[in-house]
Parts: C-alpha cells; structure tokens; sequence
C-alpha cells in the first residue's frame, strides 16, 4: 500500500513539473508577442510619424556640398527627431558652408512685434551675419546675395494670406530668379491645410499681407504654395525661380499637426493657430484680439463692447511682442474662445457681432489712410456687406464661385493628399 501511494506522489509531483514547464513555455510565447505587437505598434506609429522636409537630410545635403548657402529662416527651422536641433547648427555640424541667414518678419529668434522693423545683426552663437527681410527692405537685394551659390528655405508656416512668410517666400524666390541662384525649400506642414475658406485677393488691395490671388485660408504647403509662385508666373516679369522642394513624408492635407516651436510671439498655441484666420480680422477695428496677454488670438474684447453676451474681461498690457497693445491698461469685455473646438471654416460671427454692439465709432480703423480690414480681406466688399447689415451666410456665398476656380489652380500644384 506504501509503494502504491509513492507511485501516486511521484505521478502527481511529475504531472505538476510538467504543468509547470508547459506554462513557463507558454508564458514566455506570450510575453514575446506581446512584445512584438507592441514593437509592431510603435514601428507603424513611427511609419505614420510626419517628418518634416529638414528631417530628410539625406535629400538635400548633397546639393549644398561645397557651396557658399544663404539660409532663410527663424526659431522654426528646428529638427523634430534629432532632438530639435537648429538647421544652421545642423548645417554647420555636417560642414555645410553658410554665408549668411536672412531672417523674415518677427526677426531670427522670433520675438519683434508684428510690424516691427528690425535691423540686421550677427547671430551670437554662431557669429554668421543675419540680414533681416524686414527692415529696410523684404527683398534682398542683389549685394546682399553677392557670393551665395544656393537658397535654402525653412520657414513655419501657418497657411494664411496674411501672413506675411508666403510674401518672404515670394520675394526670395524673385531676387534668386534675377541673381540666377537656385532655391531649396524644405517644406513643412501646414497647420490650417484642411480647409480652403475666404474672398479672393482683389489685386488693387495689394501689400506685403496679401501678394496674390489666394483665398484667406488656402490650404496648402509652403512648398506647395512656392511651385504656385512659380507656376503662376507671379515673379516679376513672369520669370521663374530654379526650384527645389524636399518633400514631408507621412503628411496629407486632413492629418492634424502640431507645432513644436511657436511660429511668431502672438501665436502661442494651437488654438490660437486655428483660431487666427477669424481673429485676425479684428486688427481692423477698435476691438483688441488679445495682444498684450496670454490669449493672444484666442480672445476678443474691447472696452466699448456691451451686452450680455461679452461678460469676460481682461486688460492689455505690454508683454513679448505687443510692447503697446490696443487698449493697454483698460479693461477689455469680449469673448472667451479659448475652449472652442478646432474649426474647419473662417467664422465671421465674432466680426459681425462685434460691430453690432459697438458703443464707439469708428469700428473699422484707418491705417495710412486706408481701411486695414480691406487690406486683410484682400477687398473692400467684407466691411461694406458687414455695414450693409449682411449675415454670415449671405457674406460667404459671395466667395464660393472663386473659391471654385481657386481649387482648380490649386489642384495643379499639390504634393500630397
């Protein structure tokens, strides 16, 4: 009977050693495709990954092999995956010779207010010179490109006519096409590329806000808006720059993208990107849209806006890059929008409202003896409709027939989805 229970002990202890190894064995399997799926995950979320045209080294080095570069850009001209390296360091680091930096509006580091003039200088860290295209002049002029063999173009965009790296775009491209020196734009995502939204520049409006005969929100790459330069003939003369785009990868018009550095003072955020094509218009007015606080374009307000509607307050005061906002130091009744959800449109019912409960005329301001919202509409039509009385819906059908035989020309010019 003790031999018949040590057989029963030794059957059971070999039957739970087995059991065991089975379960190590299958413990083991599983954890190794647990870790390959998430592998799996990660490789098809970096595949999906946008990178960004000065992410593709590989694309555009060798072109500046033994050649004198001008490089144009500012505090956006960043690397994401190397660990947001500057362009000109990383140029310099792999021996790329750069003659000088032209910088846009807002300056190299991005801090002037908007409008600002600023005045050429000597980046500190590197000790290149920095030309700025918007001081004296937004064109460079044939000395200042004197000895540089290539143009590299690295810019944030945020897709709207006016603002002002497209004109800067426009230009480079016109002094290079004169002086023969070939153009690199290393494109970058356009924040606002899922829409296409507002009137059409009317070409006697003009200026260095609105170059073209492009909607408000026109929903393209800056690359993709260079080949539109070209391909347009909107140069000088018709003649055409020596063009080059390094292509986004993993990138289409819908895929939402957010900006990793801010592209000037008063765009801080993403809301404030979204929001700026409908804020914007407010610079026209006697209606602040949040220069001189931390809302800057995710708010509006002035202090002659009543009604129960404008119950939140704040006052302006002077910070990075409103050193004298509209209304500094007066209390300000407008709108919180900082909890709006993104928009897919140009909204005017802000505008709209705005001027109907306005206590203080005039409601659209001068600006050298023009109206500055024209010059921002790209036509005088939106502020006579608005005076007109006109509503939202009525306003915008006026724009869909051009904005039709915008998407046509557009069309021509797409790199992507």
């Amino acid at each position: 009977m003790k031999f018949k229970y040590t057989l029963i002990s030794l059957i059971l202890l070999l039957f739970i050693q087995c059991k065991a190894q089975i379960t190590e064995k299958l413990t083991v399997k599983n954890t190794e495709n647990k870790e390959q799926i998430n592998h799996n995950s990660k490789s098809d979320f970096t595949k999906q990954e946008i990178l960004v045209g000065a992410d593709s080294p590989e694309d555009y080095l060798a072109l500046l092999k033994g050649k004198n570069v001008g490089v144009v850009t500012n505090q956006t001209g960043i690397i994401p995956t190397k660990n947001n390296i500057h362009l000109v360091d990383f140029l310099l680091n792999n021996g790329v010779e750069i003659k000088t930096i032209f910088s846009p509006e807002h300056g190299f580091r991005g801090k002037a207010d908007a409008g600002e003039l600023v005045k050429n200088g000597k980046d500190a860290k590197t000790g290149l010179p920095i030309i700025s295209l918007y001081g004296k002049n937004k064109k460079p002029r044939a000395d200042q490109l004197k000895g540089v063999d290539v143009l590299l173009f690295d810019l944030q965009d945020v897709g709207v006519r006016f603002y002002t790296y497209i004109s800067t775009l426009h230009y480079i491209m016109e002094a290079a096409a004169e002086s023969n020196i070939p153009v690199i734009v290393l494109d970058r995502p356009n924040p606002n590329a899922h829409y296409i939204d507002g009137p059409i520049l009317n070409l006697k409006e003009k200026t260095f806000v609105g170059m073209h005969p492009v909607p408000i929100v026109y929903g393209m790459t800056i690359g993709e808006y260079a080949q539109m330069i070209n391909g347009e003939k909107w140069l000088k003369n018709g003649i055409k720059a020596d063009l080059k785009v390094i292509k986004l990868k993993n990138y289409s018009h819908d895929k939402p993208y957010s900006l990793p550095v801010k592209p000037s003072p008063n765009l801080p955020n993403d809301v404030s990107v979204n929001l700026y094509p409908s804020i914007c218009f407010f610079e026209g007015t006697n209606v602040s849209e949040g220069r001189g606080t931390e809302m800057q374009f995710q708010t509006y307000g002035s202090p002659y806006l009543k009604g129960k509607k404008y119950n939140f307050t704040f006052t302006p005061r002077p910070n990075e890059g409103a050193k004298n906002p509209q209304h500094n130091g007066k209390l300000c009744y407008g709108e919180d929008l900082r909890n709006t959800p993104r928009i897919s449109e140009i909204r005017l019912d802000w505008l709209i409202d705005a001027y109907k409960n306005n206590t203080k005329n005039p409601f659209f301001t001068l600006n050298a003896g023009a109206y500055w919202i024209d010059k921002l509409a790209g036509t005088d039509l939106l502020r006579k409709q608005i005076i007109a009385g006109w509503d939202e819906k009525r306003i915008k059908q006026t724009w869909q027939k051009d904005l039709e035989e915008f998407e046509k020309v557009r069309s021509k010019y797409l790199l992507y989805p």
